[in-house]
């Protein structure tokens, strides 16, 4: 009976502390922490991180295209929540931001410096593995040695 007491303990003791170890261990985003861009471009100084801004609307059919397919993939998540902060601008209710970028069609996406000075921009519908590549080589501040041409076979 002392023994089956014990045994009993024992296992609480080890489900418990496995119980606390697994929830404490981050676990990575199922999606990308969007903001918008007054409070996001305020972050990116403040973390000194580089911006992905993306700009889109409602009605933009490759908008949703990219939303339910590139931005649903765990490395492209992961990539983004990691090493930049993500900024979303819906360019129907945020003409203003939209002229200031020049966005002329959609989906369209800016990589920024913690400091908001532009980098590079990109129009139209990106898939994901050529997304990863791009935000790597902007984060990395390869375009300072090699071009992107250069750096995609270089990976």
């Amino acid at each position: 009976m002392k023994n089956r007491k014990l045994s009993i303990t024992i296992t609480l003791l080890v489900f418990f502390s496995l119980s606390l170890a697994w929830a404490s261990t981050p676990e990575k985003a199922e999606k990308i922490t969007w903001t918008n861009y007054e409070k996001g471009m305020a972050m990116a100084e403040n973390q000194g991180k580089k911006i992905f801004l993306y700009f889109h609307a409602d009605w933009c059919t490759y908008c949703k295209k990219m939303e339910l397919t590139t931005f649903k993939d765990k490395g492209v998540i992961d990539y983004i929540n990691e090493n930049y902060i993500a900024i979303t601008v819906d360019s129907d209710k945020e003409q203003k931001i939209a002229s200031l970028f020049g966005v002329r069609g959609l989906p369209t996406t800016w990589f920024l410096k913690s400091d908001s000075d532009k980098l590079s921009s990109m129009p139209g519908y990106i898939d994901s593995n050529r997304l990863l590549t791009i935000l790597k080589f902007i984060n990395t501040e390869s375009y300072e040695k090699m071009s992107y041409q250069d750096f995609k076979e270089n990976l």
